[in-house]
């Protein structure tokens, strides 16, 4: 699929052309192809203005014309071709106040964040580096076009991005360009959550995680957001105490981990998520794969036999979702002493020397205790809430929940096998159980 993006990128720069255009691929997409990675998406910049592109190509989106940008769809596949372009005074440190067209290649990428996407090719592939791009790139250097300080000044989210290119590109940041991070990162303040936390899934979620981690704490970032974020307390960990994340298979999960070793809790995790800008289907996992872990940590802490090692995970998942415990197996599997070991408002700290015997148990036997269970959801249960109000002759209420609860509590922990007229058995002492406490 690169290689005919590419084909048809290149034949929007040669129509560009043809029409006696100056047109280039620009940005990410060169940077990425000079390494030998993937590129994913190919922008293109031209001395064309929007309206001369809208008039070349067959279908095209105005994505962006206050800033010169039109989409041109080719074979279904999105390319952004934008106008060369000068930039006035910014606002808000983020978006420019004006802008104004002009037929300056050079010009046009001097406006640009890094030396490193301040480049760009032609139509027969030949390169365009006015700033040294590639240079820094072969001596593993990230430094800022110009002044680093004005280029993080135009727009503050810039600095989260550096921190993110250093750590994706294994790339060691320029040291006035660090300095001026540094000195500007306060202006984070300015920044949407949403953009910062864009910017914190690429790195959780990158080639480097731990690196992106340490930047993070070195420079301070997550103190300096719009909202206060429990993240900020991450760096209060020593860098060498932070296992490989990359043993971790997704960003999601590698967060959830972040808030179990800071010691946040379920509602913790998901008011912390929401300032964020998560979305409510991951702040929903990350939360209760926090209360499974809390759970079980008072588990833990009794030194559990295998077997009440066992009935305890299986309670989890009834509690808190067989996803949640499944994301947890992955936690304890990388970290699970530390994680467990850490005492209720105490910072984590060093990992014991061994792993106890129950959380062996978890890590090498948790998945087949899921999946071995008879039932792991009222769905799955053989009697449904109508067919037990018809047997036990009662008005439903809160007690036709208490007692499907415990039916399949017990089903599930194999103490009572996933048969209709057993469970009716068993729901009359149950519910006999229920009427003597007064709670049916």
């Amino acid at each position: 699929m690169s290689g005919q993006m590419r084909s048809a990128a290149l034949a929007i720069v040669r129509r560009l052309n043809d029409h006696g255009h100056q047109a280039y691929l620009v940005g990410g997409c060169v940077r990425d192809e000079m390494l030998g990675r993937p590129v994913k998406d190919y922008d293109i910049a031209t001395s064309a203005l929007p309206e001369q592109v809208q008039a070349l190509f067959e279908r095209t989106v105005p994505t962006g014309l206050q800033h010169g940008t039109v989409t041109v769809v080719s074979d279904r596949v999105p390319y952004e071709v934008t106008t060369f372009r000068r930039e006035g005074g910014y606002e808000a440190f983020r978006r420019p106040t004006e802008v104004e067209y002009i037929d300056s290649l050079q010009e046009d990428l001097q406006r640009r964040d890094f030396t490193m996407n301040a480049m760009a090719l032609d139509a027969e592939g030949g390169l365009v580096d006015p700033f040294g791009g590639m240079a820094d790139l072969r001596q593993g250097v990230l430094r800022c076009v110009g002044t680093a300080e004005e280029r993080f000044r135009e727009d503050a989210l810039r600095m989260l991005r550096c921190l993110r290119f250093a750590s994706e590109y294994a790339l060691r940041i320029e040291e006035r360009t660090w300095e001026a991070l540094r000195e500007c990162i306060g202006l984070l303040q300015h920044i949407a959550m949403e953009r910062c936390r864009a910017e914190l899934e690429r790195m959780l979620g990158g080639a480097d995680p731990n690196r992106a981690l340490a930047l993070l704490a070195d420079s301070g970032a997550l103190r300096h957001t719009k909202a206060e974020v429990e993240l900020a307390e991450l760096d209060g960990i020593p860098a060498e105490s932070w296992p490989g994340l990359l043993g971790i298979p997704s960003s999601d999960e590698r967060l959830a981990y972040l808030y179990l070793r800071l010691g946040v809790d379920a509602s913790g995790i998901s008011e912390d998520m929401k300032r964020l800008t998560y979305s409510n289907a991951q702040r929903d996992a990350a939360s209760r794969t926090g209360a499974a872990h809390e759970y079980l940590s008072g588990i833990a802490a009794g030194g559990p036999s295998e077997g009440e090692a066992k009935d305890a995970w299986i309670r989890a998942s009834l509690r808190h979702g067989a996803d949640a415990l499944l994301r947890l197996r992955q936690l304890y599997a990388l970290d699970g002493p530390r994680l467990l070991g850490r005492r209720d408002g105490e910072a984590a700290g060093n990992a014991p020397a061994e792993s106890p015997a129950f959380l062996e148990a978890w890590i090498s036997q948790g998945e087949a205790w899921l999946e071995a269970r008879p039932a792991g959801s009222l769905k799955e249960l053989r009697l449904s809430g109508q067919e037990l109000v018809r047997h036990l002759g009662e008005k439903p209420g809160p007690w036709t929940g208490q007692v499907l609860g415990r039916l399949l509590e017990e089903t599930a922990l194999g103490h009572l096998p996933n048969d209709r007229e057993r469970l009716l058995e068993a729901a009359e002492q149950i519910y006999e159980s229920l009427q003597k406490k007064g709670r049916a």
